[in-house]
């Protein structure tokens, strides 16, 4: 094994492995690490007892984070006219239709978020060889294929996510910048934890969250304990 940076004998001297961590600590431990020279995400990674190979149990959902995600999120917008100026209008960074369809087609992705009207899916699924591998195909149930354009760039200019599992089960997501206040940052953990919750499969049998851990871009993995998992859900359901 090579020798550890300075940097890499600071986060080990911070962190026990062997420890399970609460909300508070863990983001406290990781607001403390060494500084970087950029704002790093509050990267999360859950471990679900769901078996994603069947189709009766697939994880995928939509959350908004109350305190927004800290990034700016390119949105554009494909729609015939009336329906691409409200996008527009409601902040989408492009808009417009056989234009955007040409442009993507040739490869352009520089975007977060592709939004589009169900009038325009039999065009749009065309693209799926350059949209799908980027998991950028835009889908119903992520309310990126709708009629309120405006209501969907809003939402996701402010905060909203989409989460999914992948085929082990885990679902990895950002909940924010490290620079957020604590409290932001623990309200957007909680507002994810919830939504997941929500989205559990009825053909998913015993526990339904197996692991769950804090990252954040340079710094350590924290085991978090699940018992913060079990106080979200006692709140919620008050």
């Amino acid at each position: 094994m090579g020798r550890l940076t300075k940097r890499g004998r600071e986060i080990a001297q911070k962190v026990d492995k062997t420890k399970v961590y609460s909300l508070d600590e863990a983001i406290d431990i990781l607001k403390a690490m060494p500084p970087t020279k950029f704002d790093q995400s509050l990267d999360v990674a859950f471990k679900l007892g769901v078996d994603s190979r069947k189709s009766d149990q697939n994880v995928r959902g939509t959350v908004s984070l109350p305190s927004g995600t800290g990034k700016k999120v390119r949105v554009v917008v494909i729609a015939k006219a009336d329906k691409a100026k409200e996008g527009l209008a409601a902040g989408a960074d492009l808009a417009g239709a056989e234009d955007l369809l040409e442009k993507i087609q040739g490869g352009w992705t520089d975007f977060d978020v592709l939004i589009t009207t169900p009038d325009m899916m039999r065009e749009v699924g065309r693209l799926g060889k350059v949209l799908g591998p980027r998991g950028l195909m835009p889908t119903p149930k992520a309310g990126t294929v709708t009629t309120d354009v405006a209501k969907q760039v809003g939402e996701v200019k402010g905060g909203k996510i989409e989460f999914k599992a992948d085929r082990y089960g885990i679902v990895n997501v950002a909940a924010g910048k490290l620079s957020f206040a604590k409290e932001g940052l623990v309200a957007n953990l909680r507002a994810l934890i919830g939504a997941l919750a929500r989205a559990k499969p009825a053909s998913s049998k015993g526990h339904f969250f197996q692991s769950f851990f804090l990252s954040s871009t340079m710094g350590p993995g924290l085991k978090i304990d699940l018992h913060e998992i079990e106080n979200t859900e006692k709140g919620e359901a008050q």
